[in-house]
């Protein structure tokens, strides 16, 4: 079976821990859908780094995240000791395999070279995964923070296409607190939705983040027909 391809008109509504594609058909995706950027979120401050340590830390701590995908598809690490460590995890999509995974990772530390030069903490979303990392000790924002939207068309059927669209929501909610892997894939009568939480999510908690995602894709995007 074929991934679902992300159209030209598909909302997506990431959160730091949770990433939702929402559409009214599903599509085949080829290499190219899961490796396009969605959204970069750069630290303004810089690294002061004359020795170079940051940056050798940087270097080892993605050569480690970018292995690491090729046999899972989460997994979080660590390079360097306090005060000069940086954390960093990477997620790929739930229906991605690992081969796939570790395609759409090993882009990442370029891109994120590229759009977030040497700031101290970053994260770069792809189609098909994102990865992360920060200095020891650097904030990050709360994990139902609502970091990027696109919104589709409005519906020309409101009522029944939020009565397709409800049900659909409650049918992935559902999905990612019973199943094993935090991620729900599916449809109902023609509206698709996808929704994963992060690896080291619980299931109940995964459950109240989706639906607190749901709730934020509706309020801000309406009859929109995709989110």
């Amino acid at each position: 079976m074929g991934l679902p391809r992300k159209s030209p008109s598909l909302l997506s509504v990431s959160l730091v821990s949770i990433t939702i594609f929402l559409g009214s058909f599903p599509f085949v995706a080829t290499a190219a859908d899961y490796t396009n950027l969605v959204f970069k979120g750069c630290a303004d401050q810089k690294f002061q780094d004359p020795s170079g340590l940051y940056l050798q830390n940087l270097k080892n701590l993605m050569q480690d995240l970018v292995s690491q995908s090729s046999q899972r598809t989460f997994s979080t690490a660590a390079s360097g000791e306090d005060p000069n460590a940086i954390n960093g995890l990477y997620q790929c999509r739930g229906d991605l395999s690992t081969s796939q995974c570790y395609s759409c990772v090993s882009k990442i530390p370029k891109i994120s070279d590229k759009v977030c030069g040497k700031a101290v903490a970053a994260r770069v979303q792809l189609s098909g995964c994102y990865l992360r990392y920060e200095i020891s000790g650097f904030k990050q924002v709360p994990e139902t923070e609502f970091l990027y939207k696109v919104c589709g068309s409005s519906s020309s059927g409101r009522t029944e296409f939020e009565k397709r669209r409800e049900t659909a929501f409650n049918m992935a909610e559902e999905g990612v607190k019973s199943g094993s892997s935090l991620f729900y894939t599916g449809d109902y009568q023609s509206v698709y939705v996808l929704a994963q939480c992060q690896g080291d999510m619980g299931t109940a908690n995964c459950g109240d983040c989706v639906k607190t995602a749901f709730e934020t894709a509706k309020n801000d995007c309406g009859d929109s027909v995709s989110a």
